[in-house]
C-alpha cells in the first residue's frame, strides 16, 4: 500500500482578486478535463492519481477553511486531515505522518509520498510515485524526492544538485533555494533538478523524527500541541537537516499554476463572464465575475480580471511579481466564501452614526442543509428570505419560511435556519463589529450533518 499525502494549505494569493484566503486557486475552475469540462487543479489532480496503476490510500491535508471545497469537489475514498492552524508544510505533513501511524492504522513500514495538490503535471509524474515507493522500499535513502528536469533558468524553485550516477535514483549533493538566472544556469549545466515538493519516506522514519518535537501519545494530544511544532517548510526543517536523501529525476511536463503568467497558458477560454473584446486584442485573458459589461480593447500579453474582491490589470510577465502590490490593497475579508451548507456573496458595506455599520450578504443555502444554532454578540441580523423554502428556529421556536419571509434577529438569540429546498437569503447585518469571528455556537438544532 502506497500512502499519497496531499498538501493544500496555499491560498495562492499571486492570483488575486480571483484567489484569496477563504477562495484557494486550487479550487478555481479554470481548467477543463478531457471531456471539455471544467475543472479544479484539485480535481484534475485526483483524476491524475486515481489513474495510477498501484493500490494507493489517498490523504489530504489542509485547513478547516478549504475542507469544504474539498469535500463539494472531490467525491470518492479519501482521508482528510485537518489543521487546527496554518503552520507550513513540516507540521502539516508530520500531522498527517500521524493520522496514518495512529488513526488509519498504516504499517510502520509503508511508503508515504507526499505531493502538492496543485501541480500542473503530465499523468507520467503521478506515475512516478510508483518509482519513489521502490526507492524507499529498497533502502535506496531515508527520504526519497522526485526532481524535474528543467526547462529555462527559472528564479521561482529550489533546485537539487544530485551527485554523478547512471542509475536511476541519485543521491543528493546540495539544495539551492530559489538562485539568481546566472547561478540557475550553471546549476541546470550541472545536472541539477527543480525541487517538485515530493518526499518519499517509510511512515516509521517521520514518525521517529516527530518524536523529536512530541511525545506521541495519542493523535489528539498531537492536535491539541499542534502549535508547538516548528513552523517551518519540510525542506528547512527536514529535508536538508537529512542523512540520506535521494532524488529521482522526471523529465515530463511540471508547472507551478500560481501566477496569472503560469495559468493562462493551461486555460482553455480566453474570455469569461460578460465580456466584449476587440480584434485587436491579443493573447489576453479576461475574467468577469461582477455581473457588470466589460469592454476590453487593443491589449496585448495581459491578463484583466475583475471580482467583488478587486480588479487587476497587468501585463502577464508583470503578474508574476504583483505580490508587494496586491499586499497594500487586498480586503481584510472575503467577499465570497464557500461553505459546507452553501455559499456567501457580500453585497455591501458601509458605516453610520455612533460607530455603528452595516454589512449586506447573500446567503445561497443548498437544500437539506442548515446553518449552526448560533448567536452574536455585536450584531442583530434581518433575514429576507429571496427564495427557496426553509424552517427558521429563534430561541428554540420554530417557523417555516419562504420567499417573502423577513426574520428579525436582535443581538444574543439564537438562531439557525435550514433549507427544505434551496434557499436565497439576503442578510442584513447592523452593530458595531461585524466580524466573522463574533459567533458563538451551539451545535445543530435539527440534528444534522452539515
Amino acid at each position: 500500500m502506497i500512502n499519497i499525502v496531499l498538501l493544500s494549505g496555499g491560498s495562492g494569493t499571486r492570483l488575486w482578486p480571483l484567489s484569496n484566503e477563504a477562495r484557494s486557486k486550487q479550487f478555481l475552475k479554470v481548467l477543463r478535463d478531457a471531456g471539455g469540462c471544467r475543472q479544479s487543479m484539485v480535481q484534475r489532480t485526483f483524476d491524475m492519481i486515481r489513474n495510477v496503476g498501484s493500490e494507493l490510500n489517498i490523504v489530504v491535508a489542509t485547513c478547516a477553511s478549504q475542507l469544504a471545497s474539498i469535500q463539494s469537489q472531490v467525491k470518492g475514498d479519501y482521508k482528510v486531515v485537518v489543521e487546527p492552524e496554518r503552520r507550513d508544510t513540516a507540521p502539516a505533513i508530520m500531522l498527517s505522518a500521524a493520522y496514518l501511524s495512529l488513526c488509519a492504522g498504516s504499517n510502520a513500514d509503508d511508503t508515504v509520498v507526499v505531493m502538492p495538490i496543485d501541480t500542473f503535471a503530465d499523468q507520467s509524474y503521478y506515475d512516478c510515485v510508483v518509482n519513489v515507493d521502490a526507492a524507499v522500499q529498497a533502502d535506496a535513502a531515508d527520504l526519497v524526492l522526485l526532481g524535474a528536469c528543467p526547462t529555462y533558468p527559472s528564479e521561482k524553485f529550489g533546485y537539487i544538485l544530485p551527485k554523478r550516477s547512471d542509475t536511476p535514483t541519485r543521491m543528493v549533493s546540495r539544495f539551492i533555494e530559489k538562485p539568481k538566472e546566472a547561478v540557475a544556469k550553471e546549476l541546470i549545466d550541472e545536472g541539477a533538478l527543480w525541487n517538485c515538493g515530493v518526499f518519499g519516506f517509510r511512515l516509521s522514519y517521520l514518525m521517529e523524527v516527530l518524536k523529536r518535537y512530541h511525545p506521541l501519545d495519542s493523535f489528539d494530544d498531537l492536535v491539541k500541541d499542534y502549535s508547538l511544532l516548528p513552523k517551518n517548510s519540510f525542506d528547512y526543517e527536514v529535508v536538508e537537516k537529512a542523512q540520506s536523501v535521494a532524488v529521482i529525476p522526471y523529465e515530463g511536463t511540471w508547472k507551478d499554476l500560481g501566477t496569472w503568467n503560469t495559468l493562462t497558458e493551461e486555460m482553455a477560454d480566453f474570455e469569461a463572464g460578460r465580456v466584449i473584446s476587440d480584434e485587436f486584442c491579443s493573447n489576453t485573458h479576461v475574467i468577469n465575475e461582477t455581473g457588470l459589461p466589460m469592454v476590453v480593447a487593443g491589449l496585448k500579453d495581459a491578463v484583466v480580471v475583475a471580482t467583488p474582491d478587486g480588479i487587476i490589470v497587468s501585463d502577464k510577465v508583470r503578474s508574476a511579481h504583483v505580490k508587494p502590490l496586491i499586499e497594500q490593497v487586498a480586503a481584510t475579508r472575503p467577499m465570497y466564501e464557500s461553505r459546507q451548507w452553501g455559499e456567501y456573496s457580500v453585497l455591501g458595506q458601509g458605516v453610520h452614526a455612533e460607530d455603528s455599520g452595516s454589512l449586506e450578504k447573500m446567503l445561497v443555502i443548498n437544500a437539506g442543509k442548515q446553518l449552526s444554532y448560533q448567536s452574536h454578540a455585536c450584531r442583530s441580523e434581518v433575514w429576507t428570505v429571496v427564495d427557496g423554502e426553509g424552517e427558521v428556529v429563534l430561541d428554540g421556536e420554530t417557523e417555516f419560511v419562504s420567499r417573502g419571509s423577513v426574520i428579525k434577529i436582535p443581538s444574543g438569540k439564537k438562531h439557525a435556519i435550514r433549507a427544505i429546498t434551496r434557499l436565497s437569503i439576503v442578510e442584513v447585518q447592523i452593530g458595531s463589529d461585524l466580524v466573522e469571528e463574533d459567533i458563538e455556537r451551539f451545535g445543530f438544532f435539527w440534528n444534522l450533518e452539515e
